[in-house]
């Protein structure tokens, strides 16, 4: 049996973050298990948009499912946050687990040079003091969706990375 015309709806996130499986997860999760490592020992004038690996889920069933979504592209996105910000959300929530976070902001040149040897610093040294945001306007309109306060997938993230043994509670 042949099965009926096949549309197509694209979810596109943008960092994903939230409760890891194991220890084999995204890179984006990095952001986060870096905080909790106190790697590097300051903190840079980075931020991004940020989603929860379960909202982004949602979306894609959403997206899957409701005709009206046929032939779109949907941004799956929560809210800005400088890492600052998710340094101040991990200290605030989880305490003493948090005591390696930085607290102290790390001067632009030092991301630079750490960038000329680390790949992964590297691709992120050209969003030094930039606020990029984007909207998920069209998917909370089109679909009805809503993601959950950011700051709730970053504590989510972190105590998944602790109880996975890849960080470790002070």
């Amino acid at each position: 049996q042949s099965g009926g015309a096949m549309t197509l709806a694209t979810v596109n996130p943008v960092l994903v973050i939230g409760p890891v499986l194991g220890r084999d997860y995204s890179f984006s999760i990095q952001a986060i298990e870096r905080l909790m490592k106190g790697n590097p020992p300051g903190l840079p004038r980075l931020g991004f948009s940020l989603v929860d690996v379960r909202d982004v889920a949602d979306l894609h069933i959403a997206a899957m499912t409701a005709p009206e979504a046929a032939g779109e592209r949907f941004i799956a996105s929560g809210s800005f946050m400088w890492f600052s910000e998710m340094a101040q959300v991990l200290r605030r929530q989880l305490g003493p687990a948090a005591a390696r976070v930085p607290t102290r902001g790390l001067p632009d040149w030092v991301l630079r040079l750490v960038g000329l040897f680390d790949p992964q610093v590297r691709s992120v040294v050209g969003e030094i003091g930039r606020k990029r945001t984007v909207s998920a306007d069209k998917a909370r309109r089109v679909l009805g969706w809503t993601p959950r306060p950011v700051e709730e997938s970053i504590v989510d993230c972190a105590r998944s990375l602790i109880d996975c043994g890849v960080v470790r509670a002070s």
